[in-house]
């Protein structure tokens, strides 16, 4: 069975309703107790933090993200990053672990915050006018993906806990996103998809592509 752990960034929202909830106990104000037990509940499914170990093949993309894929389309070369022209787009619903985790083992090669809109994570348009995370990996081959962490229309902060230079390892925590959101990841056309639309994936778990040898 996989270990569970808990993002540090939910201590912030679970500790005020754990303490409000065991108020609302002791002075027995039953109906506040229920919803706030009701939220407290959602918000430690919401930050839990899954142990979990993919595919350790070189040429194996495990999935940055919980969800639902929605969209896999070809992009523009150097529309995200040159030789970048395939694009896997993953929808994270309010149930989803929202924990982040690097696809490939590598080098971050480029960072970049834009802000922007709020708008649905599902709509299309979402992918290029939200507020989001753009972060290029590269790894020993020099084999390139990146992916996108973007704010969906609940999502209040996105959080990204490495720095452009820095090497890390495949399937390792780098972030997370608050609250509903959307991660698009890209490929270099030689890459094969190994997903299908409305494909449930799992972070750090299920194969995304192939990249070539």
């Amino acid at each position: 069975m996989p270990r569970m752990r808990f993002a540090p960034e939910g201590w912030i929202f679970v500790v005020p309703f754990a303490v409000f909830f065991a108020v609302a106990l002791l002075i027995q104000w039953w109906i506040a107790a229920i919803v706030l037990g009701f939220f407290l509940l959602f918000l430690i499914n919401f930050f839990r933090d899954p142990h979990r170990t993919g595919s350790e093949r070189h040429v194996d993309v495990l999935s940055p993200a919980d969800g639902t894929v929605v969209q896999i389309k070809d992009v523009a070369d150097g529309a995200v990053w040159p030789g970048l022209t395939r694009q896997v787009s993953i929808f994270m619903s309010v149930f989803d672990v929202h924990v982040n985790r690097a696809p490939i083992t590598g080098k971050i090669v480029h960072y970049r915050y834009n802000p922007g809109k709020k708008l649905a994570a599902m709509v299309e348009k979402s992918s290029a006018e939200n507020e989001q995370n753009l972060i290029v990996m590269q790894d020993a081959r020099g084999g390139t993906v990146a992916f996108k962490q973007i704010a969906g229309l609940l999502a209040r902060r996105i959080v990204f806990d490495k720095k452009e230079g820095e090497e890390v390892g495949r399937g390792e925590r780098v972030g997370m996103i608050k609250f509903g959101s959307r991660v698009d990841i890209f490929f270099p056309p030689t890459a094969t998809i190994k997903v299908a639309i409305k494909d449930k994936v799992k972070v750090a778990l299920t194969v995304i592509a192939e990249l070539p040898e």
